[in-house]
């Protein structure tokens, strides 16, 4: 083999990953939202716990009750706000967040995807100190959610200031993909096909936050 084969390989593969990127980058933009003209196209577990705040930045949409009145089935995330009507296969989404909770241990974020119904669902808990429980992303699949990360963090340092948080889901391959303020590597990883359809949302375990500047890119898909 010559010297400037390995080279040609080594190209085709960087033009290959790229294009990935690309892929992703060309994805349709379906929803954004600012939260200036409210939340009604949002649907919380629990309306009480969540409020449009006006800040020095605008309207946000805040999730301020620590545990809210809604039981899921199983043991999963008690603070929900779901994006209504859009189903989506393949996507990216992008949302700033102001973690609002005093520090401790699992001070926690979320975000929700392929939600089918309360019992069916994937998740990333983006939490103060890694345990088996806590910053990882998650499936709940009618019982109580079961980590499948692949890979993760120590922790994710939350502050008093917005972050810039994305989920990036590949169906085909199953791949998800967690990314928080460098949108270039991967914060956590996963590979599951169990559900390849569904709603997006954000919230928390058992804490509170701030959302802003969500922006969903992907391909609609048919509720089954």
């Amino acid at each position: 083999m010559t010297r400037i084969a390995p080279i040609l390989l080594a190209v085709f593969f960087s033009l290959v990953n790229c294009a990935g990127v690309f892929a992703q980058d060309e994805l349709p933009l379906i929803f954004e939202e600012g939260f200036e003209n409210g939340a009604e196209l949002w649907e919380p577990t629990d309306a009480k716990a969540w409020k449009i705040k006006e800040t020095d930045k605008g309207n946000v949409f805040s999730q301020f009750e620590k545990r809210s009145k809604y039981e899921p089935p199983h043991r999963s995330p008690y603070n929900m706000a779901l994006l209504k009507d859009i189903h989506v296969s393949d996507f990216v989404l992008d949302a700033d967040v102001l973690s609002t909770h005093e520090d401790y241990g699992h001070r926690d974020v979320c975000l929700f995807f392929g939600y089918q119904d309360p019992a069916h669902f994937y998740y990333v808990h983006l939490g103060k100190k890694t345990d088996d429980h806590a910053n990882q992303i998650f499936v709940v699949n009618d019982a109580p959610r079961t980590k499948i990360s692949t890979k993760t963090t120590p922790g994710t340092n939350w502050d008093e200031q917005w972050h810039h948080v994305r989920i990036v889901r590949d169906t085909s391959s199953g791949s998800i993909e967690i990314f928080y303020d460098d949108m270039k590597t991967p914060v956590m990883t996963a590979t599951d096909k169990t559900f390849l359809w569904g709603r997006v949302g954000v919230g928390s375990f058992d804490d509170t936050g701030d959302w802003d500047n969500i922006k969903l890119r992907g391909l609609k898909a048919e509720k089954h």
